[in-house]
This record gives structure tokens, C-alpha cells and sequence, in this order.
């Protein structure tokens, strides 16, 4: 059974600070608009959901009290309608729409709305405070390290220069700076409350850039418990990171029939794990295996949105596949826009769908990576 996609939207992003754009906003707020949004842009009735799928990595809180559900009641969709929370690390947002479309392929239900939320300013990074970031218990080389080590340590294994993740920081800022003023590329952007930019991008240079300090050197200490005297080398700088943000990002998918004129097709899709030491590989596994279910190549595809999980896997993306870098991310990524990180595979789907109807594109790509090695990837035709 073909799986379409009717539309899919996301906010604007906002800092995650106590004054950033979106922090007066709620979660269930934010998700409420994009739903909103979707039935006002592609004439989708509520009344017709069967279920909302959310992606959520901080679920206490503000996020707590299973945000999907939450949602549901505060969006007024059909009482009969389920709801998911559920909590894949960075790449949940993505996971969701593959769930909701599986849901629809096995005849599950019809129609769902699928995405995610994730408020930093009201819920930190962490914060759920889970045992397994601590448990000493699990061998060293098992033991939970907060992303960032991870993707330094992923940098001196594979040798990524500062140069390297300084050009494509760079990159990401200017094409980020250059896309605000064009509406084609943020035609599915969704202006919330006062807020209508995104506002992490940021104007800088080179100079800059090569000038920042190394800045997560101190992690490998208080992370020294489960490094097992792995020498470390720290690489990265602030600017070679995406910024915390507040975001949404949400997808309506159903069969042929539930749209009268959807947005794109879903070619395949593929969850995938990954060495958690390394962590943040595992998007490269679940790229290569939509690739070889679509049975399409890397250069059949007209845009892509790789996630940029740091600027290390962006760089062993261009090193390793030499992708058409015209074709990548090209309003910006997160290390110019920010992570609100339930949000992102939600987000990323709806910025590849607006790139390729700037570029009258048909297949599109998705990649997205999180901590302890999970990854996920999309492709989808655009109709």
C-alpha cells in the first residue's frame, strides 16, 4: 500500500533561554498551531485523525504527562483517537511519521498526524535524570556519554579537522542568513506568537569561527569513568554545535486516497542502530538501507536534509558519500537553526519538502542521527 504525505509543517525556532522566542509558549501549544496550520493549508479535518504520534526525548515536566495525549485533548481531536509518546533520542520526530505510516500501511487506521515537540527553555537537556546516564554498572565501553564527547571523540578517531567543521559551520550560517528572505524555502515555517524567524541564525565568518576555543575538553573528565583511557582530543568549538532551541515539526500521512492532492510520496523509510560509543553513525546505516529499498543512488536524490548532528557527521558525509553539496541542506541546517531535538526528524522532513518544490525536485532524502547510536532515514517522491 503506498503511504503519502498530505502536508508537513514546522515553527519557527526559538533560543532556549527563559527570553527566547517561544519559551512563553507550551508544548502541546506548539503542536496545537502546526495542527491548526495543516488543516488550514490542505483542508484536512481533525475530525478525520485517527491518531497523533509524538516524539519527545524529555518527558518530564512541561513534557510530562505523556505529551501526545496531552495534546489530543488541548487540539480537540476526536476522542476516539489514539495517542503515542514516544522517545527514539534526536531522531524521534522522523521515528514517529515511520510508525504512523506503518500504522496506515497495515490498515491500522487511516489517517494520523505524526511529528514532534521539544521545548528546551522549559525542559533541559537531561533532565529526565535517568540511572543509565550514571550506572556504573554497564561495562565502561556501554556506558551512556553525553553526545557532544561522543561526536569529539568520533572527530579524532576519524580525523575530522577543526578546519573541516569550521567550513561546514560556516556554510550552514550563510545558507541559514540567505534563506530567511526566501519564502519558497520556508513556505510550510509556521510564525508563532511574535515570533516569525528563525531565531538562532547568526552572521559570522571565518575568522571567527577559526578563533573559537575547543569547548567540551572538561567532559572527557567527568565522563572519565566510562572513556577507559581513550585519549581524547578535543576539536570542537560552540559554533561547530547546533544551539538548543524550542520547535515543533508535524506530518499528516495517509493512503492515496485521504488527500485530494498530497505533497509527496514515502518512498522508504528505516529506523537503524548503531555503535553507541561512536553514536552518531548509525544515520549512515539507516541511509544506506532506504537507498537499497528504494533502489534509487545518492545522486537520484534532488535535495537532502542531513541532519546536522554536529559538524562531525556532516563532514564524514561530504568525505565519505561526496554528495552534490548543492543538493544538501540548502537553506542552513541545525548548526545555524537549532535542535529542538523530539522535533528534528519532523522538521527536517518539512524543510526537504520545501526545498524540493523550490526546486521542482522529485526524490528527496532524509538522514538523522542521536546519541548512543540511533539513526534514522527517509526518502520520499515529491508529487
Amino acid at each position: 500500500m503506498d503511504i503519502f504525505i498530505g502536508d508537513c509543517v514546522r515553527s519557527v525556532r526559538g533560543k532556549a533561554r527563559p527570553d527566547g522566542g517561544l519559551a512563553a509558549q507550551t508544548p502541546y501549544g506548539l503542536v496545537g498551531a502546526l495542527i491548526d496550520a495543516i488543516e488550514q493549508r490542505r483542508s484536512i479535518n481533525r475530525s478525520d485523525v485517527d491518531r497523533l504520534t509524538l516524539g519527545c526525548v524529555g518527558q518530564v515536566g512541561a513534557q510530562g504527562g505523556h505529551i501526545a495525549l496531552v495534546t489530543k485533548i488541548a487540539s480537540d481531536l476526536p476522542e476516539a483517537s489514539s495517542a503515542h509518546t514516544i522517545n527514539n533520542f534526536c531522531v524521534s520526530g522522523l521515528t514517529a511519521i515511520g510508525q504512523a505510516a506503518s500504522a496506515v500501511s497495515a490498515g491500522q487506521i487511516q489517517v494520523a498526524l505524526a511529528g514532534g515537540v521539544e521545548m528546551l527553555s522549559q525542559v533541559s537537556f537531561m533532565a529526565d535524570q535517568a540511572n543509565y546516564y550514571t550506572d556504573e554498572a554497564f561495562e565502561p565501553i556501554d556506558r551512556y556519554i553525553p553526545v557532544v564527547l561522543a561526536a569529539d571523540l568520533l572527530a579524532a578517531k576519524q580525523n575530522v579537522t577543526r578546519k573541516e567543521m569550521d567550513d561546514l559551520s560556516y556554510l550552514s550560517q550563510s545558507r541559514a542568513a540567505q534563506a530567511e528572505s526566501n519564502s519558497a524555502l520556508q513556505a510550510s515555517r509556521i510564525a508563532i506568537g511574535d515570533l516569525d524567524r528563525d531565531e538562532a541564525v547568526r552572521v559570522t565568518d571565518r575568522e571567527k569561527l577559526a578563533a573559537m576555543p575547543p569547548a567540551f575538553g572538561e567532559l572527557a573528565k567527568q565522563y572519565a569513568h566510562a572513556l577507559i583511557g581513550e585519549a581524547t582530543d578535543p576539536r570542537m568549538s560552540v559554533a561547530n554545535a547546533p544551539p538548543m532551541t524550542d520547535g515543533a515539526g508535524l506530518a499528516v500521512v495517509g493512503g492515496r486516497d485521504a488527500f485530494a492532492s498530497p505533497r509527496a510520496r514515502l518512498v522508504a523509510f528505516a529506523d537503524a542502530g548503531g555503535d553507541a560509543r561512536q553514536s552518531l553513525t548509525a544515520g549512515f546505516v539507516a541511509m544506506d538501507m532506504v537507498l537499497e529499498q528504494s533502489g534509487l543512488s545518492l545522486d537520484q536524490m534532488d535535495r537532502i536534509e542531513f541532519m546536522e548532528a554536529f559538524a562531525v557527521p556532516y563532514a564524514l558525509f561530504r568525505r565519505n558519500y561526496e554528495p552534490d553539496m548543492d543538493k544538501v541542506n540548502v537553506s542552513g541546517g541545525h548548526i545555524a537553526k537549532g535542535h529542538p531535538m523530539g522535533a528534528t526528524g519532523a522538521i527536517l522532513l518539512s524543510t526537504l519538502l520545501d526545498a524540493l518544490d523550490a526546486a521542482d525536485g522529485k526524490y528527496g532524502l532524509v538522514v538523522a542521527s542521536g546519541a548512543q547510536g540511533v539513526g534514522a532515514a527517509m526518502i520520499v517522491e515529491r508529487l
